[in-house]
């Protein structure tokens, strides 16, 4: 199974492929140079085989190399971030 994370921003998404098919997103809305999420999806078919932490995390270490912030109102991000604490420092307040 390949996966491949890549920000959509005309959808204000970053999208996760599997096998070139889209298996998932994650929502934001930009405020500067801080993310707001607010909602994570995965189709059903890709449900319980880890594609949604290999969004989140994807996701987050793409914001980490751009240098931006972000605000986990999604419960699951928010989830992932609390189980994975190398990604608290990326965490701000909504601006």
């Amino acid at each position: 199974m390949s996966t491949l994370v890549e920000d959509n921003p005309a959808k204000h998404r970053f999208e996760i492929l599997v096998d070139d098919a889209l298996a998932g997103f994650t929502a934001y809305l930009p405020r500067g140079e801080v993310l707001v999420f607010t909602h994570t999806e995965i189709d059903p078919r890709f449900q319980n085989m880890g594609v949604g932490a290999a969004l989140v995390g994807g996701t987050l270490d793409e914001l980490r190399e751009r240098g931006t912030a972000v605000v986990p109102r999604c419960p699951f991000m928010a989830a992932f971030i609390d189980r994975h604490p190398e990604y608290a420092d990326l965490v701000t307040r909504e601006p």
